[in-house]
């Protein structure tokens, strides 16, 4: 529709409008005189009544009143606190379907962004999980006050008030009873949580990991001071609380900020690590390091990159934004030898470690800026038969994509966290000579709007 016939929607204006699609972001859309309105809590298919709270040029948003004509796919969300929490984005909608909007969604943006023809490329339906809640492995639970003593959950979407929770539905139920423990033993030894908006208290969030393979147990206390009052009671409450716990971990952040990790960490009781299991790959685990949360879908995920790399046990692999290197030790399994490359030191020092744990050799870790040491080691005569890039949601570096283009590997395997920047990607690296052959978007996030794809792309 041509822009002048579009009526551009006013504030608190009343609509229906019929519902036809779903954002990235699990929001509605639907379009009212060629308005675009974004609607929270509204699913394709059905026709609701909302009140128009904010208009741009091109869309608006606008709040859920009522639903004239429901989908068929709309469920009982069956947290208590889904309404209110930002944590999931999907819960009202079946996971069948759920799993149907995801692929529908990467092929929208494959078309609209990447301008891929889908008669040419195969685009799978998405991998989806048996059972598709307490997938979890790391809770990072703010705590706070109210009048009846500690709380900690999840922040109010678009807020920072804390929502106390009793469990969460997508964590591991050991998650649960970690934070629930935590928060009771701190309250009974008159710790006081961290209040951001005056800067004062201690506690100011609860970490756990817990090791799906091994289940063992990490418990992370953020702080803002180095003294935790009553320190060796709160140690031994906790240990006598869970046996499996094997790492107690104090942060100190002292900053003003958001951000949840400061720089000082130390190690209250026991070890350094706990260690986890994906596949037949052992993984040290540290309170600092990355590590999937959902090492159920991870082995998904990575099982498909591997099959896309079609490694012979000849082939050299460049692993760009290798973490610490679980993509690269799956690769280092079935080929002659796997370079990985990632930006954060510790992330690397975590590669090595894990190399070693597994006993192997043929795989190496080089810190750095993937645009600027893949080039230098094509520089020194490097060559890859395959590379693999796994980059954050704002995709390739153009550098780094141009420099794949010109080593000219066979293949290339994508692991991509969104849509939108991967077919952008998708886009320059077929201008540059290569040709998109198959995509397998993967859930690793369920009953949230985001979603995983594994790539294949061949040199033409």
């Amino acid at each position: 529709m041509a822009e002048e016939q579009i009526r551009i929607l006013e504030k608190n204006e009343y609509v229906d409008v019929y519902i036809d699609d779903l954002s990235h972001e699990g929001l509605g859309v639907g379009k009212v005189d060629g308005y675009t309105l974004f609607i929270k809590d509204a699913l394709p298919g059905e026709k609701v009544k909302a009140k128009v709270t904010k208009t741009k040029k091109r869309f608006g948003f606008a709040r859920l009143l009522e639903i004239i004509e429901h989908s068929p796919h709309r469920v009982e969300p069956p947290c208590p606190i889904y309404a209110q929490c930002g944590g999931c984005q999907l819960q009202h909608l079946g996971y069948e379907e759920q799993l149907r909007q995801k692929e529908q969604q990467v092929r929208s943006q494959l078309t609209k962004i990447g301008g891929i023809d889908l008669e040419q490329v195969k685009v799978h339906p998405t991998l989806g999980m048996s059972e598709p809640w307490r997938y979890r492995n790391k809770a990072q639970v703010p705590i706070g006050e109210n009048e009846g003593g500690l709380i900690g959950g999840f922040y109010r979407q678009g807020t920072h008030d804390i929502i106390d929770m009793q469990e969460c539905l997508i964590q591991h139920e050991a998650n649960d009873e970690v934070i629930q423990k935590t928060k009771d033993i701190a309250q009974e030894l008159g710790i006081r949580a961290y209040d951001e908006q005056k800067h004062s208290g201690l506690l100011r969030h609860v970490v756990v990991k817990y090791g799906f393979y091994t289940q063992e147990l990490m418990i992370v206390l953020i702080t803002k001071e180095e003294t935790i009052p009553h320190k060796e009671m709160f140690i031994e409450k906790l240990r006598e609380s869970f046996p499996n716990l094997k790492s107690i971990i104090r942060n100190v952040n002292k900053a003003k900020t958001n951000v949840i990790f400061g720089e000082q960490t130390k190690v209250l009781w026991g070890e350094e690590y706990i260690y986890d299991q994906i596949g037949d790959i052992r993984f040290a685990i540290s309170a600092r390091s990355f590590y999937q949360v959902n090492p159920q879908q991870t082995k998904v995920l990575y099982d498909k990159a591997l099959e896309y790399a079609q490694l012979q046990g000849h082939e050299t692999v460049i692993d760009a934004y290798c973490g610490i290197g679980t993509i690269s030790l799956f690769l280092a399994q079935k080929a002659k030898k796997v370079l990985g490359v990632e930006v954060v030191p510790e992330a690397i020092a975590d590669a090595k470690r894990n190399a070693r744990l597994n006993h192997i050799e043929n795989a190496e870790f080089a810190v750095g800026e993937a645009e600027k040491v893949i080039p230098w080691w094509k520089a020194q005569g490097i060559t890859a038969d395959v590379i693999v890039v796994d980059p954050p949601r704002k995709g390739c570096d153009e550098a780094l994509l141009e420099t794949i283009i010109q080593m000219k590997p066979e293949r290339v395997v994508y692991v991509s966290c969104n849509p939108s920047t991967l077919a952008r990607d998708l886009k320059f690296l077929e201008d540059g000579g290569f040709k998109t052959v198959e995509v397998q978007p993967v859930d690793m996030f369920p009953h949230t709007s985001h979603v995983e794809c594994v790539v294949l792309l061949q040199r033409q």
